[in-house]
């Protein structure tokens, strides 16, 4: 087996990385023992070690992840925040990625986040990522709280001059669901907002991107959706006949079949299940698949959990001759190579290539 980058990976700060003006506004923290992450009165345990760096580079070594993309924490997507205080905690949260990017490039890409409700600051705070901090992957939650109290998709007219630039830099783009127990007046019962409501978000905002037309409007604009988009693979016909049987309620949209299958469109493998899966690859094609194993999360592919193990879905499909052993190593690396460098594969390699000690 050649080369392994997985797509889907994330990382805690350390407990004292973290500004002590974050912690008192109760923004979000690690407890000094390593056992929580925090926010406000909100707690979840933290599972395993390699939810930080020098542990997370151990575990890599052990499951033959050669390069690994760190994607932005969900709880620092900002929803609801006051400008200025959003624009303190995603100067953190980029700048920390960065670091680790910086320190170890032949091991990480590090993805960057703004907020979309200040849009002026979010075009500034996407500059600067992408020219003083060199991060090339920008990271989106699907949904996002507007100044005025509504929620939105990111897919959304409002935003398109977000989209233009990120185009305009040719960027790959993480489109990653949160915040489902804000949005949707449920209680809060055997994880289902985990479970259930985070793949219907991403399949919401897959709905809206594409039906908006923006993967033909904005073409160097590389996007994935987390989790494999499993609910939007089996809505593909529904979709279709809403847009053929209601016309009326689509003026000026897209096809929803316009986008299946589309080379800027791409897919991550952590669906669970090798017949969603199957799924997966029959509708959006082998080469729109890339490995994305959402670790260190117990909701991720990870060793020890519901008989899991990093890249089990993968296997499984070649064990079942779904995808051949070709397939595999595609999805392993070239598949997330066109994701994340598009046109510049050689200037990402040249990164991430291990410098001599010599």
């Amino acid at each position: 087996m050649g080369s392994r980058l997985n797509c889907h990976g994330h990382l805690l700060p350390l407990p004292e990385q973290i500004p002590t003006w974050m912690r008192e506004a109760g923004i979000f923290w690690i407890t000094e023992d390593r056992q929580f992450m925090r926010q406000g009165e909100w707690r979840r345990p933290i599972t395993d070690s390699n939810y930080f760096l020098e542990e997370k580079l151990v575990w890599m070594d052990q499951h033959r992840i050669d390069h690994e993309v760190i994607l932005n924490l969900s709880q620092l997507y900002c929803n609801g925040m006051d400008c200025e205080c959003t624009q303190r905690v995603l100067r953190f949260q980029n700048d920390f990625n960065a670091g680790v990017q910086h320190r170890y490039p032949e091991r990480f890409t590090a993805g960057f986040v703004v907020q979309v409700a200040y849009l002026e600051d979010a075009l500034i705070e996407l500059r600067r990522c992408v020219e003083e901090l060199d991060l090339q992957l920008l990271c989106l939650p699907t949904h996002f709280l507007t100044q005025g109290g509504e929620w939105r998709s990111v897919a959304h007219p409002d935003i398109e001059p977000l989209f233009a630039l990120a185009n305009e830099y040719e960027l790959a783009l993480e489109i990653h669901p949160y915040d489902g127990p804000r949005m949707i007046n449920l209680a809060d019962q055997f994880w289902r907002f985990h479970l259930v409501w985070m793949c219907a978000q991403t399949a919401d905002t897959y709905h809206l991107y594409t039906t908006l037309g923006y993967h033909e409007r904005f073409p160097k604009l590389r996007v994935a959706f987390a989790h494999g988009n499993q609910y939007g693979q089996v809505n593909v016909g529904r979709r279709r006949q809403g847009y053929y049987g209601r016309p009326d309620l689509f003026p000026d949209a897209a096809d929803p079949e316009t986008a299946v299958g589309m080379n800027n469109l791409f897919f991550d493998t952590l669906v669970h299940d090798v017949y969603a899966f199957r799924l997966l690859i029959d509708r959006q094609g082998a080469p729109q698949v890339i490995a994305g194993l959402d670790d260190p999360y117990p909701l991720g592919e990870i060793e020890g959990v519901a008989d899991s193990y990093p890249g089990k879905v993968i296997d499984q499909a070649v064990e079942r001759a779904i995808i051949s052993s070709q397939d595999r190593d595609r999805i392993w690396w070239d598949n997330g190579l066109r994701w994340l460098a598009g046109a510049r594969v050689e200037n990402f390699l040249e990164r991430i290539k291990p410098k001599s000690k010599i």
